[in-house]
């Protein structure tokens, strides 16, 4: 199950990279020459200031964004110039995402919602695998209810599942405890981290709580999209105390 999560010695690479918005002579760069490697089996956090370019970093990283210069590696897959049907293959089975806000579909049960995914790509799709994640993420009991019948922690763990089931090289969240109180965002940052130290999980995440990115590995700070800082093993306080003295 680990093999091709760690045959590389880096889950997410980016060489030299720039995303520039509108024309080239007078567009805004959104990443400026960022080169950053998340190794394997690791949970990077990315942080910084509104705008510092935190989000297109995650898209770019995740082929959901063309970039401007530079280099992408994915998986140790060259995805700079890939075409968009390789590009959407890597969507449906190399990484998994996940959301602020959910993104179930209201009218499918949690099974029904972790299962889609591997519908949508034309894989045969076992009922024990999806039931296997779902218990994994601690909703064995669950499987059976809607959206509205679950709690907002219970949602994002459903995401998570429905992440999870094609067993993705990379799993990439956006604010994933954003729009969670923080007992449910506590129990689902613990979810993460377990699958890091016992499934050897990639993660790269985009968060704005220090509490938060200091469950990760290794926090990345950006401003004016370029990494300024990084932390190894942060405590809250390194991230809190970083981040205020960007923002000032």
């Amino acid at each position: 199950m680990l093999d091709h999560r760690l045959a590389t010695r880096s889950a997410v690479e980016l060489h030299q990279v720039t995303r520039l918005y509108g024309a080239e002579d007078t567009g805004v760069a959104a990443l400026d020459n960022v080169s950053l490697s998340c190794p394997a089996g690791t949970w990077t956090a990315v942080m910084g200031p509104s705008g510092s370019g935190k989000s297109t970093l995650l898209h770019c990283a995740a082929g959901l964004d063309r970039v401007t210069s530079g280099r992408v590696l994915l998986a140790g897959r060259d995805i700079t110039a890939a075409p968009d049907s390789t590009l959407t293959e890597l969507r449906r089975r190399t990484i998994g995402f996940v959301f602020q806000n959910f993104n179930l579909i209201s009218s499918l049960s949690a099974e029904q919602n972790v299962a889609f995914p591997l519908k949508l790509a034309g894989a045969r799709v076992s009922k024990s695998d999806v039931r296997r994640v779902l218990a994994g993420v601690g909703l064995a009991d669950r499987a059976g209810h809607k959206p509205r019948e679950l709690s907002g922690g219970q949602q994002q763990r459903v995401a998570i599942a429905r992440a999870m089931i094609s067993r993705p090289a990379v799993l990439f969240a956006d604010e994933p405890t954003g729009a969670l109180d923080s007992h449910s965002a506590k129990v689902v940052l613990e979810l993460l981290r377990d699958l890091v130290r016992t499934a050897g999980q990639s993660i790269v995440m985009v968060t704005h709580d220090p509490a938060v990115a200091a469950g990760a590995d290794t926090v990345v700070f950006l401003a004016d999209g370029r990494i300024v800082d990084r932390v190894d093993r942060p405590t809250t306080w390194d991230v809190a105390e970083r981040l205020a003295r960007l923002e000032s």
